[in-house]
């Protein structure tokens, strides 16, 4: 049982684990070069999304390649971050999030 304590609040391995300092700085340089949400191309509400989660690859969380950029503007209704990152759940993570922004940027023509 303390096992499972330990890994919860471990930040390398649990679900509650805490940030590492430098995300903010890698979150706030991430958005500044990569302004515009993949899916709606959107310039409000980004969010830098971790196409592997977090808790799942804590290794990957400064890794640029590791994220994208999504809004939660609703521009044309939608919750890119919700809908395409999560599925609709924030509980659920897409690991196919850039193809499907892809496939619906060019099935709306905003790509």
């Amino acid at each position: 049982m303390w096992d499972f304590f330990q890994r919860l609040f471990d930040r390398r391995v649990g679900i509650l684990a805490a940030r590492d300092p430098q995300w903010r700085y890698v979150r706030k340089d991430y958005i500044l070069r990569n302004p515009r949400c993949i899916v709606c191309g959107g310039t409000n509400d980004l969010v830098a999304h971790h196409v592997k989660p977090f808790h799942l690859f804590p290794n990957l969380e400064l890794d640029h390649e590791n994220l994208v950029t999504l809004c939660e503007s609703k521009k044309y209704g939608v919750n890119c971050h919700l809908w395409f990152g999560h599925l609709g759940n924030f509980k659920l993570y897409n690991p196919d999030v850039i193809s499907d922004a892809v496939m619906w940027r060019a099935k709306t023509g905003r790509g």
